[in-house]
């Protein structure tokens, strides 16, 4: 899986590889991605269905999983705007290795 590094961000520099682990290690970023794949696709629903975030924390987290290529923006011109967000392939590819951890977690809790 190919994360896009950012130009102009200080992050830049980092490997592939911590990108990664920045995503995988927020929580925030995996329920991001985890409603986004259950195809809540607006920010404000996005807002009300994952507890707890805050909209500052969001409008972040949505902008680093798009810059990091995992997140696919669309902007429509209407009034008022629209945005809405979909999972890339890459963003596919992670969700399915999320499924599967997951899948693991419970496979071990009930061992």
């Amino acid at each position: 899986m190919i994360i896009k590094k950012i130009k102009n961000d200080p992050q830049t520099n980092q490997s592939v590889y911590r990108q990664l682990e920045e995503v995988i290690g927020c929580k925030w970023s995996v329920s991001v991605l985890k409603a986004v794949a259950d195809n809540v696709i607006r920010p404000g629903k996005l807002e009300r269905h994952i507890a707890g975030i805050s909209k500052k924390v969001l409008s972040e987290r949505l902008r680093k999983l798009t810059d990091y290529g995992l997140l696919q923006k669309q902007s429509y011109a209407e009034v008022p705007p629209r945005t809405e967000y979909s999972l890339t392939d890459n963003g596919k590819k992670l969700i399915s290795i999320i499924v599967q951890l997951s899948t693991l977690d419970m496979q071990i809790k009930n061992a």
